[in-house]
C-alpha cells in the first residue's frame, strides 16, 4: 500500500466514528463480497437484499453512503434512492447495477445517484468512488486529520442501533 492509499483507507465520520455504508443488492453473494471489503476499511456496513429492507435499515443504521442497486425485487433503485432523499437529502448513493445502457446511466444520475458502476465491477474502483464521494461531501475525514463536524447525512440525533 502506498502512502496514498494508506492515507485514504483511514476515512471517518467527522466525529471520529467508523464511515456507516449501506448495501442494497438482492444477490446475497455480492452484498456479503462488498461488505466485506468495506468492513476491512474499517467502515460500519449493514446489508439489504431489497427495497424495503433497505428503506428500514437506512432509519435505523443512518448510512452516510448506500451503494444501491437498481433491479430490486420488490421496489426499484430509483424509487429507494427518491425516498431516501426525502429522509436524508445529503446521504452519499452510488448506483452498482447490471444497467449499463447509456440511458440507464444518465436516468440514474439525473434521479439524484451520486455516481454510477456497472457490473462485472472493479472492487478496488468502487472503493475509490466512495472515498471520493464522502470526501466530497464533507461526511469523512482521514483519521488524522483534526477540526472536521459530525455527518450530516441524517438530520436525527439518537444514537443507531448496532
Amino acid at each position: 500500500m502506498t502512502n496514498d492509499e494508506t492515507a485514504v483507507a483511514g476515512l471517518t465520520r467527522g466525529d471520529g466514528t467508523p464511515v456507516r455504508v449501506l448495501v442494497v443488492d438482492d444477490e446475497p453473494d455480492l452484498a456479503e463480497v462488498l461488505s466485506r471489503v468495506l468492513a476491512s476499511e474499517g467502515w460500519a456496513v449493514r446489508t439489504a437484499g431489497d427495497g424495503a429492507g433497505a428503506l428500514a435499515a437506512a432509519r435505523d443504521f443512518l448510512p452516510d453512503a448506500v451503494v444501491l442497486d437498481v433491479m430490486l425485487p420488490d421496489i426499484d433503485g430509483l424509487q429507494v434512492l427518491r425516498r431516501l432523499r426525502a429522509d436524508a437529502p445529503d446521504v452519499c448513493v452510488l448506483f452498482l447495477t447490471a444497467k449499463d445502457a447509456v440511458e440507464d446511466r444518465i436516468a440514474g444520475i439525473t434521479a439524484g445517484g451520486d455516481d454510477y458502476v456497472t457490473k462485472p465491477f472493479s472492487l478496488e474502483e468502487v472503493l475509490a468512488r466512495l472515498r471520493g464521494l464522502l470526501r466530497r461531501a464533507g461526511m469523512a475525514r482521514q483519521a488524522d486529520a483534526g477540526g472536521c463536524s459530525p455527518s450530516a447525512a441524517w438530520p436525527w440525533t439518537r444514537t443507531p442501533a448496532r
